[in-house]
């Protein structure tokens, strides 16, 4: 299997203000390009091709240039799916459970958080 490039759902742009077109733009077409030709490169020829990124990544003793590569790659596709230009607005579920116990509301994480970082 070789690994590709992903599609973004959404174009360069539509996260700003928070995040500009050209950060967008040289994380997707040249760092995220970068990690995925390289881990191709990594695995072509081993044992690994042929495997998921998961199995590649959770492979004891990986070499080098397949763990960082691969670590690049799958942090990216995660990174791209967290963000929505959509998204936002408070959790839900266990999560904002465990917020609510912790910190009495998420306005209060929100706070405290601030001020920890």
């Amino acid at each position: 299997m070789s690994f590709k490039l992903p599609h973004l759902t959404y174009a360069y742009d539509a996260l700003e203000p928070h995040i500009d077109s050209k950060t967008m733009e040289i994380h997707h077409s040249k760092h995220h390009q970068g990690y995925t030709n390289n881990l191709n490169n990594a695995i072509a020829d081993t044992e690994m091709e042929g495997k998921s990124i998961e199995e590649i990544c959770a492979t004891p003793g990986l070499s080098g240039g397949a763990r960082n590569n691969g670590g690049g790659y799958f942090n990216h596709n995660l990174f791209w799916t967290s963000m929505s230009p959509n998204g936002g607005g408070s959790p839900t579920g266990k999560i904002a459970d465990v917020i609510n116990n912790d910190f009495r509301s998420y306005d209060n994480f929100k706070a405290e958080f601030s001020k920890a970082a």
